[in-house]
């Protein structure tokens, strides 16, 4: 498994490859210290493109939104995840309607590892402090909810939520905005895990959405 770092900061990129390296979890290709670096260093060359981009948010020039949806755009298969200190609701939104594949708070960096693991099994990853800021409310809720609803290629926004969904479907997305996975749901709602994936997949397709993750937001904004 490769994996790429973009931060501003060269002693974090250094320290993560080396925490990264020395555990075995994956093979650092490159490290990047702002966006424009990064877009260019992942379309160097096929092989300079990593499992997975760790990412920064804020830094000098182009920041770390702009660059990966710029990557996103040139590549949409890109499995881009965001490792920051801004725990703020409007970005983790935004973010994760991009399509990045999940959003971790710098102080969480034992966390890093097994989200990289779960991010190439497929998964969407929050972490456990991402999750409780879409949970909470706040004086940039309104901030939250506009970057929620503009997520691309989205068919539906918040309010129409629960006209487009059916009842069977609404149990699943509940628990899905409560971070539980197919496992956890099937457990909690007597289905197969089979049942779980394939309502999950049917209301991605029907709402426009590329993971649960946006799946999750949409729900929490729309039952705050």
């Amino acid at each position: 498994m490769t994996i790429a770092i973009v931060d501003d900061d060269p002693i974090v990129c250094q320290s993560l490859e080396t925490i990264l390296t020395a555990t075995g979890a994956a093979k650092v290709l490159w490290t990047a210290n702002d966006g424009d670096e990064a877009v260019e260093r992942y379309f160097a060359a096929p092989s300079s493109r990593p499992d997975v981009l760790l990412i920064d948010i804020q830094m000098p020039g182009r920041d770390g939104i702009d660059a990966s949806r710029e990557i996103l755009r040139r590549d949409p298969a890109a499995r881009i995840l965001f490792l920051t200190t801004f725990a703020d609701r409007a970005y983790i939104t935004t973010a994760m309607a991009l399509g990045a594949k999940g959003y971790l708070i710098k102080q969480d960096v034992a966390a890093v590892g097994p989200a990289i693991q779960s991010v190439m099994a497929g998964q969407v990853v929050l972490g456990e402090d991402v999750l409780g800021k879409l949970t909470g409310s706040g004086p940039d809720a309104a901030g939250a909810q506009s970057a929620a609803v503009q997520m691309q290629d989205s068919a539906a926004d918040a309010a129409s939520l629960d006209a487009l969904l059916g009842d069977k479907e609404k149990d699943v997305a509940a628990l899905v905005a409560e971070g539980l996975d197919n496992r956890d749901i099937a457990h909690r709602l007597y289905l197969s895990e089979g049942t779980v994936r394939n309502r999950i997949s049917g209301m991605l397709d029907k709402l426009g959405l590329t993971n649960r993750t946006q799946l999750a937001i949409l729900w929490i904004n729309a039952h705050r």
